[in-house]
């Protein structure tokens, strides 16, 4: 992907910004990493957000609530959440229990924008002629 070097300095930049990052993953909707800022490990963790993202997209769909946009789940070691990135990629989060949920959303939201931005203009350039 042509636009691998932004995407993983918006990740850069959103860990900066959100100090109670412990990771951060950009991966296209079918489970391919395009980009982490993360010690873990990488692959399993974007095939189970792909996962993730059919059932959120159907019970978002189901529920009558429109288009996916983000999930957030909570466990007794933090938050993980992910957010729609474009039509091709999703933006996942790794955060430490005590993150301010709100902030975590306003940044990521700006993120998975720009990110969602530059991974499809990357993949229309690999699809025209």
């Amino acid at each position: 992907m042509a636009a691998e070097a932004e995407v993983l300095t918006e990740l850069r930049r959103l860990r900066l910004q959100l100090p109670q990052l412990r990771g951060a993953l950009a991966a296209s909707v079918d489970g391919l990493v395009l980009a982490q800022d993360s010690t873990h490990e990488a692959e399993p963790l974007a095939a189970l957000t792909a996962a993730a993202l059919g059932v959120a997209r159907r019970l978002t769909d189901t529920a009558g609530q429109g288009a996916f946009h983000e999930l957030l789940l909570r466990g007794d070691q933090g938050y993980v959440a992910t957010y729609a990135a474009g039509s091709s990629a999703v933006l996942t989060l790794l955060a430490q229990p005590r993150i301010n949920v709100g902030r975590l959303h306003l940044e990521a939201r700006r993120a998975s924008a720009r990110i969602g931005d530059l991974v499809d203009d990357s993949l229309g350039r690999l699809e025209t002629p």
